[in-house]
Parts: C-alpha cells; structure tokens; sequence
C-alpha cells in the first residue's frame, strides 16, 4: 500500500524525475511549486499540485495538513540554470535560506499533520579538509570562510533539522554534482558527477527502506564514499529511468 507523500521542489530538476517514480511505485504524490505554469505540468505527470511558498510558514502548514502527508521529501533548490558564475553569490545565498528557513518550516508543518518521515536534499561537498575519500561520519568544512561559509552553515542547518527533529524520522541525501535532463548539463561535471535519476531513485530507496541518517550520493570518484547508499539503500549509480521529460 503506497503512502501519501508531499514533494516540496517537485517542479526542480529532481522532483520532475523523481515524482513520477514514486507515483509509478504506488504512491500518491503531492509537489510544491511557486509557479500556476508548472503546477499544470505537475497534474499532468499524475502530481497533485501545491502553489505555495515554502517561506510562508502558515501557508505550508494548511497544504500539509490538507494533503494529509504521511512522508515529506525536501527537494528545493532556487538555483540559475547553468550556475552561470556571475549569479551563483545570489543563488548561494538563496539555497542558504531555503536550507535553513525552508527546512525548518517543512519540519514544523510535518510535525503539525502528523508525517512521520523527511527525506531531504544536501550536498556531498560540503566536507572539512581531510583524508579522502569522505564518508558521512566526517566533518563539515563549518571553518570556511566566504560563500563557501554561507552554503556550509546551509547545509548543517537543513541537516540539523532533518536529522534532529523528533518523531519524525530524518534521512539525508548528500548529492553529488547533477547532470542530466533539467540540470542544464547534458554530461559529467565536477569531481563528483550524479545523474538526476539516480539522485531521485536514491529518494525513492531511502522511502522503500526506511533508512534514516545521512548517505552520500554520487558516481565513484576520489572524494566521498558511496559505500554506504550501495549496502544499505541497494541504491547503483549507473540507474536511468523516469519520465520527468
């Protein structure tokens, strides 16, 4: 019997991928989106459209509660298409918010109806300086300094509240750099490429499995270990599938 899940960034690289899969998989599925343009493309995917904001925190709570969601997956991101260099201040400001403010707000609303699992986005290069490669015992670079500082305390903050955020159960997905259909990057980039639906497959597992604490996510590469998603999530890197479009 699938789950009632809400998808917050359902209209985002992943969740265009990832809400189909777990449709497919017998869920039924509800994703935000800010836009009235993208929430048609959502009913058509077979999403139950939310228009919300996730920085109006009453806002979110109502959708939540209406939905009835039994599993929230926190898949927002606010970032140019590209990364193109001269906006990624902006944006790493942007997704700072969204990681701390948004996750708190996706918490408290969670908790308000009931849901008893978050599932939740990071980034697997937010790790300290240190032997390599990485596995998620390891530190955060929570010593950086400029806009590298911004993102870190970002990521420790969305993390802190998935993972601290009693009854709820938290797991954290610390992705590698996205490449594939919506992420503006049609081949591996970055020394820890991730192909966006083996990114959304590795949410539709940590669901399936019931896994909670923090996984890495990324092909093999030198920096961070994957061990771990491969023992306990079966989770393969090498996955393609969806039909986001």
């Amino acid at each position: 019997m699938g789950s009632r899940i809400f998808l917050a960034g359902a209209s985002g690289a992943i969740g265009r991928r990832l809400g189909p899969m777990l449709r497919d998989a017998g869920h039924r599925v509800a994703g935000t989106t800010r836009s009235a343009d993208k929430a048609v493309q959502l009913r058509e995917l077979g999403i139950e459209p939310v228009v919300v904001d996730v920085f109006d925190a009453e806002a979110l709570r109502r959708a939540l509660a209406a939905f009835r969601a039994e599993i929230v997956v926190h898949q927002l991101t606010d970032l140019p298409r590209g990364l193109p260099p001269e906006r990624m201040d902006e944006a790493i400001a942007r997704n700072a918010r969204i990681r701390d403010e948004g996750t708190r707000n996706l918490v408290a609303a969670a908790r308000d109806c009931g849901a008893r699992r978050l599932v939740a986005q990071s980034i697997a290069w937010a790790y300290a300086p240190g032997a390599e490669p990485h596995a998620e015992g390891d530190p955060l670079d929570l010593e950086a300094a400029g806009m590298r500082a911004t993102s870190v305390r970002g990521v420790a903050a969305l993390e802190r509240w998935t993972l601290q955020s009693p009854p709820i159960a938290g797991t954290v997905l610390r992705y590698g750099q996205l490449y594939g259909p919506g992420t503006g990057a049609d081949v591996p980039a970055g020394a820890m490429p991730l192909h966006v639906d083996a990114a959304a497959r590795a949410a539709v597992l940590a669901i399936e499995r019931g896994a909670t604490g923090i996984f890495n996510i990324a092909e093999p590469n030198d920096h961070v270990s994957t061990r771990k998603a491969a023992t306990q999530l079966d989770w393969r890197a090498d996955f393609r599938g969806g039909d986001g479009g």
